[in-house]
């Protein structure tokens, strides 16, 4: 009984026992299943060997898959690359003796073209003698890439392109089979700017009779130095199973041609900007139609430059020059990009508050930015036309900030058309200001003589002081509900507080109050009122002007702070 059981076991065990320690070995062979192949095939080489078992009690149970021998197949490296491994054992007898025979199964691809050696291998002590394999470049002459199980293909939308131009890549993998695993490699540059074109497409596609799954995938590449532009191969590895449930290895590799890339072309605009695109647009929103402006009023301007083919980091900022007549008030441009199969669509959007503040002729200056247009190759302008408006209206007083040396608030300088007359000529607005002035003094005289006639009639204290009342409340609630009327109300307020004083504009009332803190609430309550975002309605902004007006209304007037008639000259023509 003891006896059956042991033979039992030792039989069991001869099949798995081929790890042991060998007197001898036997020849090792190598045989590849092809000794030509193409680019991008996988080779499968076979080596045999084989070793004498020697088995007893003591190591009967001592089995360590471990430790089993194998030939040094790394020596195929680096021309080769070693994609999978197998082994199996057989058992017989030869001679009395116990001889274990194994079978390694490789699956190598090679890493370049030409005549390849597969070096001589070891194991245990016999050698095997080197076999050359020669791989060739392309596809098999009688047999396209599409009979393959798997194969790249790369195009490019152009043979050449400018420096920083945009250059679309189009990477299709075609593979047969259900695909197990696989890993297609990214395009890589170390002097260009390269974008994926949104997530890659997946559909199927007969060539020549067999039908593939194709993957798709896109990418914008931007060369960032002029010169010859070489892009690293791009390769793919995976496996899959065939109708038959049978695993195979998929893998390729292509690379895309030299691509030409030229310098900025001479006669471009120098200090400029460099923007290849195949079309720019810039476009103007916001300005009324008319020729005509109302001093005070908000007007919302939107400029947009649009391009094909570049990121909106690559567009210039645009520009900001704008009159003294009217007063700017730009936010935070917005830059959007868009990807689409064909490449990069960009966007800069710029939004600017304008505010007319000075009457007379104006002009918005015409806005030129040079592009270079790679479908036609010549110089182009993407620009607006210079606008020319007429302001009319009161100027509005637009309070500035005020320095700290000062206690006054300097006043707007006007400007007019007579600051470009002629200066042999009498000035039409000299004429008028002596004419006004003639006037004025004749109904001042007369009403100093009605005056001195009939006595001053003043008004009753306490109505004063209720009219002066319900004003100063009037105006706290338009400065809290962002109302542009508490110009005005400030202004009407004022007169009814400081009877005595000649108090016409906004920036008479701030000069009088001599504040520079109630000058800097004006301005920020003025800035939040032009924004588009409505900044006033914050009490981070209304608060501080509220402070300041119940201050000055608090304070008492003295008889020395009579500042009389308003000049007559306002001080930006008083040169």
């Amino acid at each position: 009984m003891v006896k059956r059981f042991v033979t039992s076991a030792v039989s069991l065990c001869l099949l798995l026992m081929v790890a042991m320690p060998a007197a001898w070995a036997n020849e090792l062979t190598v045989e590849p299943d092809r000794t030509q192949l193409y680019e991008g095939e996988v080779l499968t080489l076979t080596v045999k060997g084989s070793m004498k078992i020697d088995v007893n009690l003591t190591n009967l149970f001592s089995f360590n898959l471990s430790q089993l021998p194998s030939p040094d197949i790394e020596q195929v490296q680096p021309d080769f690359e070693i994609l999978a491994r197998n082994q199996r054992y057989s058992v017989q007898t030869v001679n009395n003796e116990m001889v274990g025979e194994i079978t390694w199964t490789y699956r190598l691809a090679p890493t370049r073209t030409g005549t390849l050696t597969i070096p001589e291998l070891t194991f245990q002590d016999s050698t095997s003698a080197p076999v050359m394999v020669e791989v060739l470049g392309g596809t098999p002459p009688n047999q396209p890439a599409a009979s393959r199980d798997s194969f790249i293909e790369l195009s490019a939308d152009k043979a050449d392109v400018y420096v920083q131009e945009q250059l679309v890549l189009t990477v299709r993998l075609y593979f047969s089979g259900n695909l197990i695993r696989g890993e297609l490699s990214e395009p890589e540059h170390p002097n260009a700017i390269i974008e994926s074109l949104g997530r890659q497409q997946e559909f199927n596609r007969y060539r020549d009779g067999t039908r593939y799954r194709v993957v798709e995938r896109r990418y914008a590449i931007f060369p960032q130095q002029p010169g010859e532009f070489r892009l690293a191969p791009i390769s793919f590895e995976g496996q899959a199973r065939d109708s038959s449930g049978q695993l195979r290895f998929l893998r390729d590799r292509q690379q895309l041609f030299d691509v030409q890339v030229k310098p900025i072309p001479d006669n471009y605009p120098a200090g400029r900007p460099w923007l290849p695109a195949i079309q720019m647009t810039l476009t103007e929103e916001g300005l009324p139609s008319s020729t005509e402006l109302s001093a005070g009023t908000n007007l919302n301007r939107q400029l947009t430059l649009e391009a094909i083919g570049l990121p909106s980091e690559a567009l210039p900022d645009l520009p900001q020059a704008i009159p003294d007549a009217i007063r700017s008030y730009p936010e935070q441009p917005i830059r959007n990009t868009e990807t689409t199969a064909e490449g990069l669509n960009s966007a800069l959007q710029q939004v600017s508050a304008l505010v007319p503040v000075q009457t007379g002729d104006v002009e918005l200056p015409a806005i030129r930015i040079p592009w270079w247009n790679t479908q036609t190759d010549q110089l182009e302008y993407a620009e607006l036309p210079a606008r020319r408006y007429r302001i009319e209206g009161d100027s509005p007083m637009v309070a500035t900030p005020v320095d700290d040396s000062s206690q006054a608030l300097e006043p707007l300088p006007v400007t007019t058309s007579s600051d470009q007359a002629d200066p042999g000529q009498t000035s039409p607005w000299l004429i008028s200001t002596v004419i006004m002035a003639v006037l004025w003094l004749a109904t001042a005289g007369l009403w100093w003589l009605s005056r001195r006639r009939h006595g001053e009639q003043a008004q009753p204290e306490n109505a004063g002081t209720a009219n002066e009342q319900q004003a100063f409340n009037s105006l706290k609630n338009a400065i809290q509900a962002g109302s542009g009327q508490s110009s005005a109300l400030l202004v009407s307020w004022a007169k009814l507080k400081y009877p005595d004083q000649r108090l016409v504009t906004l920036e008479d009332v701030l000069r009088f109050s001599g504040d520079p803190a109630l000058a800097d609430a004006v301005r920020q309550f003025q800035e939040g009122l032009f924004s588009q975002h409505r900044a006033s309605s914050g009490k981070a902004v209304t608060r501080p002007l509220i402070n300041a007006l119940e201050r000055l209304r608090a304070r008492q007037p003295s008889p020395e702070s009579n500042q009389g008639l308003a000049p007559l000259f306002p001080p930006g023509l008083s040169n």
